[in-house]
């Protein structure tokens, strides 16, 4: 057993000894004669057995390691008021048991008070030191290392503050209550940190804040019992310990009030919260379907509720225009007469398979004469490029009812369906068929539909690209997303291995991506909108952990260029290192920034492996951004391509336009592994900012 388990073991006893202690010479410094003869002991004897044992019950409660248990923060809480509710009880019965001796027993009343008194400090002390160390887990719940050193620093000075309230000295200048202050200060700052919070739905952070007030409710009763007993003439004990008792009992209800102040202030927000929580869980239950081996009626029905759930429909209906598949739709509080009767509107006004919004029913014309009981309605097409799938309609009895962010989310659902729903057709395909060969046919095709086929175009940048598979299907990927303001995020990767399900991991992570990048209801400016690029991998690591097989990973790197302001930031999860052109440098390096790959380790301690790094670009700058199989690819004498002749080639050519750039790369590369197999997927991003940039707009 080492040191310091040895030295908790001892706690126990220790802190049991000391409690006598105190209680003995509580009783003799209050009754000199109980041992028959005159013994008068020090106040300052008493004053420092008390403090022995509140700082062996801290000590104790400190060495508690499980006190939280993941993710429970109801548990912790409920197993905190049991524990002082139990003592405050108890607080009480003695108190009401002292009032009994007093009245039947006189004689012996003074002396069952001073122990009745006795025994309520231990149980305070317990309540406190409990109370205390319940709040340091909660405080320090994924808390940075600097915070952790804070938190010892205040036990050191609030215990030395506690403690030294017990003596008479009384500091010079006003310095204890300078301290005291300064300690208030600190105890707000450090306890404002409460970040468990933010995990409780709307129902727990309710239960959360009545837990708090019961705690505080148990530590009042103690109060009220010794500032009742601080009036009463039988007491005898050092005027001290009072000051020292009701300090304390501030102390450790000022973190119960803070809690109780950033639940409350929390409580706005939990809806929304717990509304982008379910999002992203329904798009998790959408893709997964796929992997599952699941059908199409499944995929729709997941889709239509995930629909209502997540935007809080009041009625809907799907409606399916394929006459191939046995399940044609479904509807949710509202009569087949009624939906008919709004999509023979739709189809009247041309608009019987465009997305469409209207969130003044009432008040249209068309819709006026139908006499619904809705006031909004949201119309979102499935379909992709080549074929229409349905319609999905959704409705809200008032007005005004769907905003921008249920359009957006829709679409996302709408898409992530229709991609589902293709990948079952095409996997089903593949079983018709010879397995092996149709299925590499499919994935392909698959892969293919996931690659962008038409750049983003603007007058800030130019980018070109190039994609190209070892084997019929591969897994590499990139995909590109205009963001509020002028921004753009660009993502590349890589999954590990190859065939049919790198190519639904691919799927996966493009979902995903969508997904995530989406606007942010709650953010309080521009820049806000959208995670920054390490936020994006750790919530993407933690979606895949649930989707990837055990073996499998995916390298990226996130982009988020915002060219309007002249810069970007960007975070690789074990990605290339991206190769750039310092215009005004005149010089090509290499940006080495850390990353691990998504799914390596599977646990909220991701995003610390993820780093971010911000740039300001320069008008002629150029970014080259591509997979492994570009540096790993292998000439005639087995030796790699590499990062310093790909460094070379764009010290060459930089002064080039994208396309030119990425074409010399390409050639350069052919030359080199020429008559050489090629071993892995190889895919080329060329960004270049041009010479003559656009004057931002105000």
């Amino acid at each position: 057993m080492s040191f310091a388990r040895k030295l908790n073991s001892l706690l126990l006893p220790f802190s049991i000894l000391s409690w006598l202690g105190l209680l003995a010479c509580a009783l003799l410094y209050a009754h000199p004669t109980l041992l028959g003869q005159a013994v008068a002991l020090p106040g300052w004897l008493l004053l420092l057995l008390q403090a022995i044992f509140t700082a062996a019950i801290f000590l104790q409660e400190r060495a508690v390691t499980d006190r939280l248990r993941g993710l429970d923060f109801i548990g912790l809480l409920r197993r905190l008021v049991l524990g002082p509710g139990l003592l405050a009880t108890a607080c009480v019965g003695l108190h009401l048991l002292q009032q009994l001796i007093r009245q039947n027993l006189p004689n012996t009343s003074s002396l069952a008070f001073t122990a009745i008194y006795t025994v309520n400090i231990g149980l305070f002390v317990v309540l406190l030191a409990r109370t205390n160390y319940v709040w340091r887990s909660l405080v320090l719940f994924r808390s940075s290392a600097r915070l952790r050193t804070l938190w010892t620093w205040f036990e050191v000075l609030l215990g030395a503050t506690l403690l030294l309230r017990l003596f008479t000295w009384t500091p010079p200048f006003g310095l204890d209550t300078a301290l005291l202050g300064v300690m208030a200060a600190f105890g707000a700052y450090i306890s404002s940190h409460q970040k468990w919070v933010a995990y409780l739905s709307r129902r727990q952070k309710l239960e959360a804040v009545l837990l708090q007030l019961a705690v505080i409710l148990s530590m009042g009763v103690f109060v009220f019992y010794f500032l009742h007993t601080l009036q009463d003439p039988q007491l005898i004990a050092p005027g001290t310990q009072h000051e020292f008792l009701i300090l304390n009992a501030f102390s450790a209800s000022f973190f119960a009030i803070m809690g109780l102040l950033v639940t409350f202030f929390n409580l706005p927000t939990a809806g929304v919260f717990e509304q982008k929580r379910e999002e992203i869980l329904s798009l998790q239950r959408l893709t997964q379907l796929i992997q599952r081996g699941q059908n199409a009626e499944e995929v729709y029905r997941m889709f239509f509720d995930s629909a209502i759930q997540t935007v809080e429909a009041d009625a809907a209906w799907l409606e399916l225009d394929s006459t191939e598949e046995e399940y044609v739709g479904q509807h949710y509080h509202i009569a087949p007469e009624q939906a008919q009767g709004i999509r023979h509107l739709l189809i009247d006004y041309n608009l019987g398979h465009i997305e469409y919004l209207n969130n003044d029913l009432p008040n249209s014309s068309g819709f006026r004469n139908l006499e619904l009981p809705f006031g909004s309605l949201i119309v979102m097409p499935l379909r992709s490029s080549k074929r229409q799938y349905g319609s999905l309609y959704m409705l809200k009895s008032s007005t005004q009812g769907f905003d921008r962010e249920n359009q957006s989310i829709l679409q996302t659902f709408a898409s992530q369906t229709v991609l589902s729903i293709e990948n079952l057709q095409l996997v089903q395909a593949s079983l018709d068929t010879q397995r092996v060969q149709d299925e590499l046919k499919i994935a392909s095709a698959v892969q293919d539909s996931l690659i962008p086929k038409n750049l983003p175009i603007d007058n800030w940048f130019e980018i070109s690209s190039h994609a190209l598979a070892a084997t019929e299907v591969g897994g590499d990927f990139y995909d590109f997303l205009h963001l509020p303001g002028r921004r753009l995020a660009v993502l590349i990767g890589d999954v590990s291995g190859k065939g049919v399900t790198a190519a639904f991991h691919v799927a996966q992570m493009k979902g995903i991506f969508h997904a995530l990048m989406q606007e942010n209801p709650l953010a309080r400016n521009e820049r806000e909108k959208f995670p920054v690029p390490s936020k994006f991998m750790a919530q993407a690591n933690n979606a895949l952990a649930r989707c990837l097989e055990k073996a499998a990973f995916i390298t990226a790197s996130l982009y988020i260029i915002d060219y309007e302001h002249g810069g970007f930031v960007f975070a690789r999860a074990g990605h290339c290192h991206t190769l750039y052109y310092h215009s005004i440098k005149e010089e090509v390096s290499y940006f080495r920034t850390a990353g691990l790959g998504l799914g390596i380790i599977r646990h909220d301690g991701y995003e610390k492996y993820i780093k971010n790094q911000f740039y300001d670009y320069n008008p002629g700058d150029v970014m080259v951004i591509y997979t492994d199989g570009i540096v790993e690819a292998r000439g005639n004498d087995q030796e790699e391509y590499g990062e310093e002749r790909l460094q070379q080639m764009l010290e060459r050519t930089y002064y080039l336009d994208a396309d030119q750039i990425k074409e010399q790369i390409l050639t350069d590369l052919n030359e080199f592994s020429r008559g050489q197999p090629m071993h892995d997927d190889q895919t080329l991003l060329v960004i270049k900012f041009k010479a003559s940039q656009p004057e931002p707009s105000l």
